[in-house]
Formats: structure tokens, sequence, C-alpha cells
């Protein structure tokens, strides 16, 4: 199966969800408009990494931020990887991923498993405990956030229950672009699969962000790879290439995990 893929390369606006729900929109819109059967968000989009204050401009349960992909999903027909956002719960704040598809249907949600410390992540949020598998097009792909990419037992995870392409949202700030782009490439060459990664640009009171957003094949191949400014960063996957790849080094079936 083909898919031609948009990373939505964006600028976020710091504690605005308003105006980056407004900017969303323009952006989806721009990815149906050149025939993309799916457009992927970076990490936190609503409202960037305003930690301090997610408790009174954070998402209720997610639901206006359901609300806003359901309706961008449908009218613009176009499968949502819908980045994540800032969740409120009874249980504290989780940073979330939301998959739409182009149907409106909510059809996974995932917070992120490894918390960044160094961004004090741990102080303003909670932890997951699920995995991040969903099955679109009759497909199962995965989905992980940002500094989850670090972890590549987690990764494996995903790739061994059947994902044949794990979307990453992200928010990876300079100056660790040597890291972003080696981690990337290292998850797709082991795990054989498509890696789709998106990450944001523009700068908040403590950070600056590069972009480079990335679509890489099973081979470890780029596929498209973003600059350092807002754009829409598109590339096609063809899913068979994972099988192809599978067979011809067959990492998994030489896998020894007993030792492991």
């Amino acid at each position: 199966m083909k898919l031609k893929i948009a990373c939505i390369q964006m600028d976020i606006e710091f504690g605005n969800p308003d105006k980056n729900y407004a900017e969303a929109k323009k952006w989806i819109k721009k990815a149906a408009e050149e025939k993309c059967d799916i457009a992927v968000l970076p990490e936190l989009w609503t409202t960037g990494y305003d930690l301090a204050r997610l408790s009174m401009i954070g998402d209720k349960n997610a639901e206006e931020s359901v609300c806003f992909l359901q309706n961008a999903a449908t009218e613009f027909a176009i499968h949502l990887v819908g980045g994540s956002v800032a969740k409120i719960t009874p249980e504290g704040i989780f940073n979330t991923t939301l998959i739409v598809d182009r149907n409106g249907q909510l059809i996974k949600e995932y917070e992120k498993l490894h918390l960044f410390r160094l961004m004090d992540e741990h102080l303003y949020l909670q932890g997951g405990k699920k995995d991040g598998l969903f099955h679109l097009e009759n497909e199962t792909f995965g989905t992980v956030i940002c500094y989850d990419i670090r972890f590549p037992e987690w990764i494996r995870r995903h790739a061994l229950s059947g994902a044949k392409a794990i979307f990453v949202s992200a928010e990876w700030p300079n100056p660790r672009l040597h890291h972003w782009k080696s981690l990337l490439i290292a998850r797709a060459i082991e795990n054989q699969c498509y890696i789709i990664a998106c990450n944001r640009v523009g700068s908040d009171p403590k950070n600056q962000f590069f972009g480079h957003s990335l679509i890489i094949d099973p081979w470890g191949e780029i596929v498209a790879e973003g600059m350092e400014g807002e754009e829409l960063v598109t590339g096609e996957i063809d899913l068979k290439n994972v099988l192809h790849v599978r067979n011809t080094i067959p990492v998994f079936e030489d896998r020894l995990p007993k030792f492991y």
C-alpha cells in the first residue's frame, strides 16, 4: 500500500491554543490540497512547552482537541496523527497523541511514556502506561512522542507487534540535530520500518527548535527532510517495502531474545 504523508512542520505560539488551532487548520487544509493521505502534527502543538500553565490552558479530557481534529479530518477527508496535546484528567496531565481517521473516528490515544526531565516534564506531566499501536487502512502503525525515540526497546516493541511505520511527534530543540537524525535513522534500520517524524520550528522562552522533520524508509534512507522554517514536508511511503526489507535481511527471524 502506498500512502502520501505530510509532516506539518509549524511554529507554535507559546501558550496560545486558539492561535495554534487556527494555524493547524491552515496546514491540514494545505496537506489535503496536496492529496496527502495522512497529516502529522508536532508535539504539544496547542500550547507549546508552557508547562507551568498547562493546568489553565491544557485541554480537559482532550475534548476540544478531539473535536477540532474530528472536524478537520472529515472536512478535508484526511487521516490525522494529531501530534500531542496536554490532556487534563483527574489523574493529572498527560502528553497525549490523538489519532483520528478521515471519517472523524478517534481510533487511538497514546500518552507519552518517557518524560523528558531536562525540560521539566516530570514536574508537570504524568507518564503513560500503554503502547502506541493503532490500525489504519487495514495496516498496523505505531506512534510515539519525542524523547521516546531514545529508547530502542520501546520502538522495537511496536515493530514486533506489527507496526510497518512509526509516527513521531516532537519538539526536539537545538543543539541536538545530530542526535535527532541519527536516532531516527537507527530506529528505521534496526526495525526495518518507516519512521515518520514531525518536529516543530520556531522558539519559546527557553528553547530554539530546528525542524528537520523526516520521512525515512526501512533501509534508513531519507525520503523527505524539512529545513528550519515552517513548511509541509511530504513524501510517499510504500508499505510493501517493509516486507521486502525484512525478507532480504531477516533480522526478526534471527533474533535470540532468550539471550537478551
